[in-house]
């Protein structure tokens, strides 16, 4: 899969339903040795009132369960996204 097909996907969260954002959105935490991606970073509001404080949420791969053609479901507590 090419690096522009992957970011024009959607993330979502299969725990809440939400959509977390765009994985084009992300940073890609790649391991060197292998090429591998070891987690999605990406960056949220703190709260709906302030979209300009933003946090980043790390996303390990290993809570990526599918990566479809249009969206990557992800498997992940929601304490964490808070």
């Amino acid at each position: 899969m090419r690096l522009s097909e992957f970011a024009e996907k959607r993330l979502i969260n299969i725990t809440t339903g939400e959509i977390m954002g765009s994985a084009g959105d992300c940073d890609l935490l790649i391991d060197p040795a292998d090429g591998r991606i070891i987690e999605l970073q990406l960056q949220i509001a703190n709260s709906l009132l302030s979209r300009s404080e933003k946090r980043t949420v790390s996303i390990p791969w290993s809570a990526v369960q599918k990566v479809g053609p249009e969206i990557i479901i992800i498997d992940m507590d929601t304490d964490l996204l808070r």
